[in-house]
Parts: C-alpha cells; sequence; structure tokens
C-alpha cells in the first residue's frame, strides 16, 4: 500500500526568515527558502499520523490541506516539537475521537507538565484536546501503520526518529548509534535534519549528514530541519545524486 508524505516544515527552531536577520537566504523571494519549523504528516488512505506539533500547527494544516489526524508521534520535547499541541483539538472536534500522542517517556513526562491541563479536569467551556500519552518503546500500530522508532542523539538528548517500511524521518541528530543505525540498513527513503554547513554540537552538519547517507546508501535523501545557511537552489546544485533539500509543502509518495 502507498502512502503520502507531506513536509508541513523544513526549518530549524528559528525558522526561516529568522527575525532580524537580513541575509540572502532570509530576504529570498524563493518561496522554497520559506522554512516553518520541521514536521511532516503521513497520509495512509483516509488516515494520518502527525509527527510532531510544531508552533505553526494551525497555519501549516491551512496551508496544505490538511483535515485529519489519527495520531500524533513526537521526535522529542524541545519547543519547536510540541508547542502547537493545543491545536491537535481541532482534529479532536472534527473526528469526534481522542488522538493518542506517541514518544519516549521524558518527552511524554515533559508534555504532561507543559500542557497540564490537558490531563486535568478543567470547566467547561473553553475546549482543549483530547489525548492519550502512549510510549512508543516498541513497534506500535498508528494510523493503519506499524512504525518503529529509531533511538539516536540530539546532543546528549535521546530523541526518536521514525521507520515506516522504507521510509525513515529522523530530524534534530548529531549522532547515530549502532543500534540505530541497523533499524535503517536498507532504507529506500531517508529524511534526514542536516541544519548547516559549520559544525554544530547537537545537529549532524553537511559534512557528516552526507557521510551517514554514504555510509546508509538510501536511494533517495531529503534534508530537513534546515538553517538560513542553506539557499534552496545553491545547494541542491552541489549535493550528489539523490540528495536533496526538502522544502515545506513538497510531497513524496512512499511504499510501507
Amino acid at each position: 500500500m502507498s502512502q503520502r508524505v507531506i513536509f508541513l516544515g523544513t526549518g530549524t527552531s528559528h525558522g526561516v526568515p529568522m527575525i532580524a536577520c537580513g541575509c540572502h537566504v532570509c530576504s529570498s523571494i524563493n518561496p522554497r527558502n520559506n522554512r516553518s519549523r520541521a514536521s511532516i504528516v503521513i497520509q495512509n488512505g483516509e488516515q494520518a499520523l502527525l509527527v510532531d506539533t510544531t508552533p505553526e500547527l494551525r497555519m501549516q494544516a491551512i496551508k496544505h490541506g490538511i483535515t485529519r489526524v489519527d495520531a500524533v508521534a513526537f521526535t522529542h520535547a524541545h519547543a519547536d516539537h510540541i508547542f502547537g499541541l493545543d491545536d491537535v483539538r481541532r482534529f479532536n472536534e472534527i473526528q469526534d475521537m481522542e488522538i493518542p500522542c506517541f514518544g519516549h517517556r521524558q518527552t511524554l513526562k515533559v508534555i504532561s507538565e507543559a500542557f497540564r491541563y490537558i490531563f486535568v479536569p478543567t470547566q467547561t467551556g473553553g475546549g482543549k484536546p483530547r489525548l492519550s500519552l502512549e510510549l512508543a518503546a516498541d513497534p506500535f500500530e498508528a494510523a493503519g501503520m506499524t512504525v518503529t522508532p529509531i533511538p539516536v542523539f540530539h546532543g546528549r538528548v535521546r530523541v526518536l526518529g521514525y521507520r515506516i517500511g522504507d521510509f525513515a524521518y529522523i530530524t534534530d541528530v548529531s549522532r547515530i548509534p549502532p543500534e540505530a543505525f541497523d533499524l535503517i540498513k536498507g532504507i529506500d527513503t531517508l529524511v534526514l535534519g542536516v541544519l548547516r554547513h559549520t559544525p554544530h554540537p547537537t545537529h549532524f552538519n553537511l559534512e557528516q549528514g552526507l557521510a551517514l547517507l554514504e555510509a546508509l546508501k538510501p536511494r533517495r535523501a531529503f534534508i530537513t530541519h534546515i538553517s538560513h545557511e542553506f539557499d534552496h537552489d545553491a545547494t541542491n546544485a552541489i549535493l550528489p545524486p539523490g540528495v536533496e533539500l526538502a522544502y515545506d509543502g513538497m510531497v513524496l509518495e512512499i511504499r510501507s
């Protein structure tokens, strides 16, 4: 069965353009240099799995025509990946169902604290999301798909990527341990977080990301979580065959 991956956002935590930056990328008229915070939705027939809830979730969903979310998978609990969670309540209303949210234990703990009002009794009115917090410890079922968590490191922080069939999504990553490498060997399509040209303590730079892709040899790879150091067209021109920058609104067809 085929699925569609829609890139809702492909930017770093600052987004592109950044506040108070007049560099050539932040001031570019190329729409593919305009990057909201990183997230994807994977559509499986009538069902959909959202990966991360960015601060722009409402506008991303409107812009890209997202009308359904059956489950959410969180990579980690940094602000740019969770702070749109309240907007999920619109999908509760549309679907009249509780929505499961998957993540590792620390991510779920932060979400339960940061969004405490969701999980305790409050007054009627003033709607809030209806969510269940589910541990992503093993392969789990979500939106009609089998999802395999991929444990990787974002600096010292343990975060999750996710694999569905021959597709994997790994953002905010600086090290992939051997057990995770084994989970993505032989992958057909890999989306990988690569922040910029220059080194960074908690993200792959371009040299490190390309070295990993050379070792894994996916058929095709797409770079996400992109800073303003990457001009879309100029960077694509120097990337090896089969590797390209993703952009907001990009759509991929994948197979489970």
